[in-house]
């Protein structure tokens, strides 16, 4: 879900084309995109897609095309996984599971009407990530040749930090929440980019990716970042999910730059969640990262994602070989070539 700034974020956000993030290296939140996937790519009636052995495959389609959309792009992606969440984000992961729930029993009812619009909408909704396709996409990449990051907790604010350190130009996810991490810059719509249908309406729109400069916004707006999280905290995070009652983007807004100090913002408010408010803040401004890992972008092993993609999985083995082509061309001409004009000094 995270935090629903999207009024704050929208006067300095700004549509670019795909081909502008050449060069660039991207952490993307491996989660956030693996729903996106798991979402959208389904058949008519919401069914995911699936193996012979009935696994679903959705997640893995959506990572291995859309990746090599990225590379195509001479853009470098590094997908960042979650570890363990925060103990006091627990209770809304409760509360996703029992919206998946009844998303599952209003499928059902919609199938049973033969409403497949309204089938595929409540489908959408009811995408659960195992353990077991977290692994299984963790193993495409590593064949791909795509680097890859285990976070020790939020997937967002990990590759926050990989920002602030240089390590890559943005963060890539669809949710506001790595901005109040400290993120440099976020880029939104990398996994939804191309034309998309709009919901049960026979209308396409074209979706563009988008960048959000975090020093813009906070210049913008005439705060600072801790601020910024006070705003969000007002509104609601997956930590205190609702917000204040009775706060919405503008007046947390206004309330924040009439007080300034955020000891002051959270006595001037009513506070009826368990986890006090600076507790929620420290969060966001000092969460637990890890700064062991590498970016290697590698040549993809063919054979390898052949026998996982087409062997293990039923994929076309004709639509494999030819994106895998792809892929190799993209790599030496966007990776290799730019790893020996750096030998060089070119």
């Amino acid at each position: 879900m995270g935090v629903d700034i999207k009024e704050l974020v929208e006067p300095v956000a700004r549509e670019v084309e795909l081909n502008l993030l050449t060069g660039k290296a991207v952490a993307i939140d491996a989660y956030n995109s693996l729903y996106q996937f798991l979402a959208t790519i389904r058949q008519k009636d919401g069914t995911p897609l699936m193996d012979a052995q009935g696994n679903i495959t959705s997640h893995l389609n959506g990572l291995f095309y859309r990746t090599i959309n990225y590379v195509e792009n001479g853009i470098r992606p590094v997908y960042v996984f979650d570890g363990k969440p925060p103990e006091v984000k627990l209770r809304e992961l409760e509360r996703r599971q029992q919206v998946k729930a009844e998303a599952e029993k209003r499928y059902l009812e919609a199938l049973e009407r033969g409403d497949l619009e309204e089938a595929r909408i409540y489908a959408q909704q009811t995408s659960r990530l195992t353990s077991s396709m977290v692994e299984d996409a963790k193993k495409l990449l590593t064949y791909m040749g795509i680097p890859f990051v285990q976070a020790p907790s939020e997937g967002e604010a990990q590759a926050a930090f990989m920002t602030r350190r240089g390590d890559v130009w943005a963060s890539g996810s669809q949710d506001y929440d790595s901005l109040l991490f400290g993120s440099v810059r976020l880029v939104r719509n990398l996994a939804i980019t191309g034309k998309r249908k709009l919901p049960r309406k026979e209308v396409y729109v074209e979706v563009k990716p988008e960048v959000v400069e975090l020093e813009e916004l906070l210049s913008f707006h005439g705060i600072t970042r801790e601020q910024l999280v006070v705003i969000g905290i007002l509104v609601g995070t997956d930590y205190n999910p609702g917000g204040v009652k009775g706060y919405g983007v503008k007046k947390a807004l206004k309330l924040v730059k009439e007080l300034g100090d955020p000891v002051k913002v959270f006595k001037a408010i009513p506070w009826e969640f368990e986890t006090p408010p600076d507790v929620i803040m420290q969060l966001f401004l000092e969460p637990e990262v890890t700064e062991n890992y590498s970016l290697q972008w590698r040549e993809p092993d063919k054979e390898k994602v052949i026998k996982f993609l087409v062997d293990e999985h039923q994929f076309s083995i004709n639509r494999v070989e030819n994106a895998l082509e792809r892929l190799e061309k993209a790599y030496k001409t966007f990776f290799k070539q730019a790893s020996l004009e750096s030998w060089f000094g070119f």
